[in-house]
C-alpha cells in the first residue's frame, strides 16, 4: 500500500514535471510580450535598414515612449514614437515629403518611418553619441546643446549622469536598458 502511494506520488509528479517542462516556456514567451512588446518589427526591420539603425534601438525607443500602443499624449505628440507635430514638419521639410499631415503619425509605418529618421538626424548631429542623441529626443536639441556646452566647460564629458532633467535622465537610462533586453530577446524578430 505504501509502495503504491509512493509510486503514484512519484507518477503525479513526473506528470507535473513534464507538463511544466511544455507548459512554462509558453507562459515565459508570453510574459516576455506583456513585458517587453515588440510588434510592427516588419516596419522597425525595414526603417533600420534604410535609415542605418540598430532595430533595437528603433524598437526600444518606441518601448520607452508608447510601450507599442498608439496614443498621443498632452503635449500632443502622437504615435508609437511620441512625435509632435513640429517634429514632425520638420521631418517632412527636411526628407521631401510632399503630402504629409500630422493625421499620418497615427499609421505605424509612418509615425517609426518619422521617428527612425528623426534618430538618425540626431545621431548625425551628435556623431553617433546614442546618450545625446537619445536626450535630444526627449528633453530637445536646444537643451542637449547647452547641456554640452556646460559639461565642455567644466572640463567634464556628457554622460548620462550629467543631465539635468530627472524625466530625460531616467528615459535615456531606459531606452538603453531596453535596447539591451531587444537584442537579448527578440534578435531573430529583429534581424540581428
Amino acid at each position: 500500500m505504501r509502495r503504491r502511494r509512493l509510486l503514484a506520488g512519484l507518477a503525479g509528479a513526473v506528470a507535473i514535471g513534464i507538463a511544466a517542462a511544455v507548459w512554462l516556456p509558453q507562459v515565459d514567451h508570453v510574459v516576455r510580450r506583456i513585458v517587453l512588446p515588440l510588434h510592427h518589427q516588419d516596419i522597425i526591420r525595414q526603417q533600420a535598414r534604410s535609415k542605418h539603425l540598430d532595430p533595437a534601438l528603433i524598437a526600444a525607443v518606441i518601448f520607452a515612449e508608447s510601450k507599442f500602443v498608439d496614443q498621443t499624449s498632452s503635449a500632443g505628440a502622437t504615435g508609437l514614437m511620441q512625435i509632435t507635430p513640429d517634429t514632425a514638419r520638420f521631418i517632412a521639410r527636411r526628407s521631401g515629403a510632399t503630402r504629409f499631415t500630422t493625421a499620418d503619425l497615427a499609421t505605424p509605418q509612418v509615425n517609426i518611418s518619422y521617428g527612425a529618421y528623426y534618430l538618425r538626424y540626431l545621431l548625425d548631429r551628435y556623431n553617433g553619441n546614442a546618450v545625446k542623441a537619445l536626450a535630444a529626443y526627449n528633453g530637445g536639441i536646444g537643451n542637449v546643446d547647452r547641456w554640452i556646452a556646460t559639461a565642455g566647460a567644466a572640463g567634464k564629458s556628457f554622460t548620462p549622469d550629467r543631465i539635468p532633467f530627472p524625466e530625460t535622465r531616467a528615459y535615456v537610462r531606459k531606452v538603453l536598458n531596453a535596447r539591451r533586453d531587444y537584442r537579448a530577446n527578440y534578435a531573430r524578430e529583429l534581424g540581428l
